[in-house]
């Protein structure tokens, strides 16, 4: 995962946390197993995990023009690239034997 904090950014922004002695060796050792700071995991570990909660999101805000368009795109027939159609039309290897 790529770095969530610019080189010329500072932090200032403070969590506490509290974690049981087994759960503070297992990030202590996710730390160390990849070679970086602890501060460093615990940040980008939980910024990760919260880049994929947000993406989990299925909430769409768009305008009524773009909704239209949306929803005539998802009952459009499927466009089925030549190439396709030409590999399925052929006999399997099985049958041309």
């Amino acid at each position: 995962m790529a770095s969530t904090t610019q080189p010329d950014q500072t932090r200032s922004a403070r969590f506490h946390v509290r974690a049981t002695p087994k759960q503070a060796e297992l990030i202590r050792a996710g730390a160390s197993q990849r070679g970086v700071k602890l501060t460093d995991y615990i940040v980008e570990s939980l910024c990760a995990q919260a880049e994929m909660d947000l993406a989990d999101q299925n909430h769409l805000k768009m305008s009524p023009q773009h909704w239209d368009d949306f929803m005539k795109a998802l009952d459009a027939p499927p466009e089925v690239p030549q190439g396709l159609k030409d590999l399925f039309s052929r006999k399997s290897h099985v049958e041309s034997r």
